[in-house]
């Protein structure tokens, strides 16, 4: 049951963060919640490396997810992720 809710805060958590970087459901459930894991990731680590502490933290069964942070760290991620697969339109045929 806890995997099942750190499943479905990450779900919404990349959901936001994706939102925020301005795609909207184009990574689908699956593709949110590893969205939503991986931001937790980035977002932790960002936030240990800066020494600014958690301030929206969920308590999971004694372990603490933190929520601001995951958001963040999701939006930058969905980010760089649409620099790097930014596709380009197809070149204009030549004028007759």
């Amino acid at each position: 049951m806890d995997y099942l809710l750190a499943l479905v805060v990450a779900l919404v958590v990349g959901s936001v963060g994706a939102r925020i970087a301005g795609r909207r459901g184009q990574y689908g459930c699956l593709g949110s919640i590893v969205v939503g894991l991986v931001g937790a990731l980035l977002g932790r680590f960002v936030s240990e490396a800066t020494g600014v502490r958690d301030f929206w933290v969920i308590d999971i069964r004694g372990r603490p997810f933190p929520v601001f942070w995951s958001i963040l760290g999701a939006a930058v991620l969905v980010a760089v992720l649409a620099l790097c697969t930014h596709r380009r339109p197809p070149p204009a045929p030549p004028a007759c």
